[in-house]
């Protein structure tokens, strides 16, 4: 496999250890994934963390409901240019040739829609819940296959509880939990039982956010062993999360989610049926 030239992504890098990474990845628990630290070149990464927007910038949307709290933009043209220039990048022919080698997929094809990547930003308190992600484009119907995350994160304590972690297929145990710092990347199967997440909220101080970018990658077959039908994100319990105390907190956090108007609305209208 020969390396194309890449302005932001240090592709060369990446090839020279393919072969290796490859055995790596394939053989990886709980399923295949590898981390790899470098995968922009020196200064890319930096440049995007300093220029990655504020919440209150009006490219975000706000994802808040039971299972997540987040911001997120995959409206390519909305981003600032660098952005749009790394991910072009990681959604190139290239960089699809390289995770077929890595991988041992073939044929992978990019999303340039985003659907459900692009930038993700996640605040103090938020959270994503251990799930394993949908399993079919919602426009091109084609299978989803391999999450790519790049993590834009220079300073990371592990105390803020922002790590990725990734689930045993009987979500019996946290088989690895990896530190989102700056320019490091995780690549991993997508499958029905891939389950991962960061569950508890983020507690880092005010000030500091969990920075990242997600792109996904689709082909128009898979194994029969792995096709089933077509789903949405699938959100699991953790072991430390009693039932019933998941329930509460997620009843809570679905009220906490409602303007005060619209709980004042749903009260009028019941009270008006009876």
């Amino acid at each position: 496999m020969q390396a194309t030239g890449l302005d932001y992504v240090d592709l060369g890098r990446l090839t020279a250890t393919v072969e290796a990474d490859r055995h790596r990845y394939q053989s990886a628990e709980p399923f295949p994934h590898i981390v790899l630290d470098g995968i922009l070149k020196p200064g890319a990464a930096a440049a995007l963390a300093a220029q990655f927007p504020p919440v209150d910038h009006k490219i975000w949307k706000h994802h808040l409901h039971l299972h997540s709290h987040k911001f997120a933009c995959n409206r390519f043209g909305a981003m600032p240019g660098p952005f749009q220039a790394v991910l072009g990048e990681l959604n190139s022919k290239a960089l699809c040739q390289y995770l077929e080698a890595l991988t041992g997929i073939p044929d992978l094809m990019a999303d340039d829609e985003l659907e459900g990547g692009g930038l993700h930003q996640i605040t103090p308190g938020g959270f994503l819940k251990i799930h394993a992600d949908f399993n079919y484009h919602p426009g091109t119907h084609q299978h989803r296959r391999i999450n790519l995350l790049v993590y834009l994160n220079p300073e990371w304590e592990e105390a803020w509880d922002g790590n990725l972690e990734l689930w045993s297929s009987d979500m019996s145990r946290c088989a690895r939990s990896i530190a989102p710092v700056l320019n490091r990347c995780v690549i991993f199967n997508t499958t029905d039982s891939a389950y991962h997440g960061h569950p508890r909220p983020l507690a880092c101080p005010p000030g500091h956010t969990r920075k990242s970018l997600a792109l996904y990658y689709y082909t128009d077959v898979r194994p029969a062993e792995e096709t089933s039908s077509p789903h949405s994100t699938l959100y699991k319990r953790t072991p430390l999360e009693s039932p019933l105390l998941h329930q509460l907190r997620l009843f809570r956090r679905y009220l906490l989610s409602r303007s005060s108007t619209q709980i004042l609305r749903s009260a009028v209208r019941r009270a008006r049926g009876r």
